[in-house]
């Protein structure tokens, strides 16, 4: 198959913790930076319903006293901030189980026939029935939106390449924090496992094949 060629019967669309914590949760700025993101995301999906292909919502799921959380040590937390004297202590996630906060954005928002697929560590494959779905329909590709690109979404990225599924990720529907390491993974990282395309183009591989 040609690098610019889809099949949709067998591509499903990952939406990967577009959740209202990152989202409506956070600051201005950041909604502010985010809004091309979502305004992307929200194409994506109507192009995938009309398509029609399955569409995936990977969402963190953690139990209210942090009981299932991650307490691998690090020397930083999530923000790259060094621990206080070096005393490593993870706290519990803000997307719990239930929780506003754990919701999919409404500008997203999924329906009867999408899968759920609640996650309790970075990739969505992990601990999850993911896997099982996709070849239950006979998905041997992804395209994925959503972020964070350093840390989930490259997780998932490693996780599904490893199980030979064809990965393609939506640069400008895809969101992350830090700039630089955004531009590493688009750049040098993933076109070595996936394809890295633009949320015009991978419409237009939707388009063209659906005929």
């Amino acid at each position: 198959m040609n690098v610019n060629d889809l099949d949709v019967k067998q591509t499903g669309l990952l939406f990967f913790d577009m959740l209202n914590i990152y989202y409506l949760g956070a600051s201005a700025d950041t909604q502010k930076r985010m809004k091309p993101v979502v305004d992307n995301a929200v194409r994506l999906m109507d192009a995938a319903r009309r398509a029609p292909m399955p569409i995936f919502y990977a969402m963190a799921n953690h139990r209210p006293d942090g009981k299932s959380r991650s307490m691998i040590i690090t020397d930083t937390d999530m923000r790259l901030r060094s621990w206080p004297g070096g005393e490593c202590n993870p706290t519990v996630h803000g997307a719990v189980e239930g929780s506003w906060e754990q919701g999919v954005i409404d500008e997203i928002a999924p329906q009867p026939e999408d899968y759920i697929i609640p996650k309790y560590r970075w990739s969505t494959f992990h601990g999850t029935y993911f896997d099982l779905a996709l070849r239950s329909r006979g998905i041997d590709t992804l395209i994925i939106s959503g972020g964070a690109v350093d840390v989930g979404v490259a997780s998932t990225v490693y996780s599904a390449r490893d199980r030979d599924y064809n990965v393609i990720i939506v640069r400008d529907a895809c969101n992350n924090s830090h700039e630089d390491s955004m531009a590493a993974f688009m750049n040098t990282v993933f076109p070595r496992m996936a394809r890295v395309r633009t949320t015009d183009q991978v419409i237009e591989m939707i388009r063209k094949g659906a005929k």
